[in-house]
């Protein structure tokens, strides 16, 4: 298993995604968090195809914190069923890994 994740999430609005990004940080259940926007999403939705302009948010974390942050996902956001999509981090900078490690370390 990868000791660190990247951690994909999508949201309605800017400021939601904002929210969601600086909670996470400051729970330190993320190191870092980019949102990038907007983005065309179409999917299917209770029987029906949807089509909507969503935020993303890519969370940096290690593995350890990975529950956390879905926890944290979950709760506070706005969606019934949130994307949370994880994917191992297999190569990366030492030092970046290093400070992703201390910045979602428990106290």
């Amino acid at each position: 298993m990868a000791d660190h994740l990247t951690v994909l999430t999508t949201t309605d609005s800017e400021e939601k995604a904002r929210a969601l990004a600086a909670g996470a940080v400051a729970a330190r259940v993320a190191a870092c968090a980019q949102i990038s926007a907007p983005v065309t999403s179409v999917y299917r939705w209770e029987g029906k195809t949807q089509t909507d302009q969503e935020w993303q948010i890519l969370f940096k974390t290690s593995a350890a914190r990975y529950e956390a942050l879905e926890t944290h996902i979950k709760a506070a956001h706005g969606y019934d069923t949130p994307e949370i999509i994880a994917t191992p981090i297999t190569h990366g900078s030492a030092e970046y890994l290093a400070w992703v490690d201390e910045e979602t370390k428990t106290a």
